[in-house]
């Protein structure tokens, strides 16, 4: 690989801990940040990390990346090969309660990142986005090339900021940038925020889950293997500059800088109504339903057009909501101990 020595930022966090875990068991280096915030269960994180402290060939550092003298300290002490950063406060429904908690860790953090990059040169730096900076886009699928000018929720507007921060270092500093955005990732050892999670403990406990805009809404939901596959190979592919394409017209996701942005979804969106019902039949219990209307700062549907990272790295989705959500289910009840 491109990288002996990675840094995971958010090691602890649902993705950064499968990431983790399959760049350890590939030979590599890993150096795990995460502030073990209490966003959503602690207990979980930290499970999560002891999981990842088996691996000789990973070490851990519990700061926050707002905090630039201890970021600052940790790249200094190692040489850094490749940034893999996916820490964030993440959540669009959070955003509505604590948004500056978004601008301190997903901008001012970001901000740290890339200055820490910059001055202790990096070969790849790849970054977290989302597919909610598709925000109010009608057009599906959503495509890199779509313009990505209407968030609809502050969670949305620090990832838009973050893809414009990232390609401002590529362009003035050289450092290659590639920007991903993750469609709803699902899977074992999951984030207790998401609706997954969230409808299979109301399900079990026989309490009401919320169906927002009474249920017409739809998901591209994406299997955490998936992604890992996806992030491990992009990993090697850092973006070249082109210098010759100064001053054209380009597509949104193309640049003169070495800096590159993909989907990674299973480009097959799931209704929700539809996903409640695999949920059902794999727990054996009917969901009680509560409809509600459409949340602030919801999207009505997400679907990734993929056709960019299939070209790069012969992407192909294999696991699909079926067969996702029951791996899910069968760690749920071995992790809470549900006969």
């Amino acid at each position: 690989m491109l990288a002996k020595e990675i840094l995971i930022t958010g090691a602890a966090g649902f993705i950064g801990y499968h990431t983790s875990r399959r760049l350890c068991e590939a030979g590599m280096n890993v150096i795990g940040l995460d502030s073990l915030n209490d966003y959503y269960d602690v207990g979980l994180k930290r499970a999560r990390l002891k999981e990842l402290e088996q691996y000789d060939n990973f070490r851990f550092y519990q700061i926050d990346i707002s905090d630039k003298n201890k970021l600052d300290a940790i790249f200094n002490e190692n040489n850094i090969d490749v940034v893999v950063n996916l820490a964030a406060q993440a959540g669009v429904r959070y955003s509505l309660v604590n948004p500056y908690r978004y601008i301190e860790s997903n901008v001012s953090g970001f901000m740290n990142i890339l200055e820490a990059c910059r001055n202790n040169p990096v070969k790849h730096l790849v970054f977290a986005s989302s597919s909610s900076v598709y925000g109010a886009n009608n057009k599906v699928p959503f495509s890199v090339n779509d313009h990505t000018d209407h968030p609809i929720s502050l969670y949305a507007a620090t990832k838009k900021a973050n893809e414009a921060m990232a390609h401002s270092y590529a362009s003035l500093y050289g450092i290659p940038c590639t920007g991903l955005r993750f469609f709803t990732v699902y899977g074992p050892w999951g984030r207790p925020d998401m609706a997954y999670f969230l409808f299979t403990d109301k399900i079990i406990h026989n309490k009401p889950i919320q169906l927002f805009n009474h249920g017409q809404l739809s998901r591209d939901f994406t299997y955490i293997d998936d992604i890992v596959k996806a992030i491990v190979a992009l990993i090697d592919k850092p973006p070249v500059a082109s210098p010759h394409k100064a001053g054209q017209t380009l597509d949104t996701s193309d640049s003169f800088a070495p800096y590159k942005l993909y989907n990674i979804g299973h480009n097959k969106p799931v209704q929700l109504m539809e996903f409640v019902q695999v949920l059902e039949n794999l727990l054996g219990k009917k969901a009680i339903l509560e409809y509600k209307p459409m949340q602030a700062g919801d999207m009505y549907e997400t679907f990734a057009d993929i056709e960019d990272l299939t070209a790069s790295i012969g992407f192909s989705p294999q696991v699909d909501i079926k067969e996702g959500l029951k791996h899910f289910v069968d760690w749920y009840k071995k992790y809470y101990n549900v006969v």
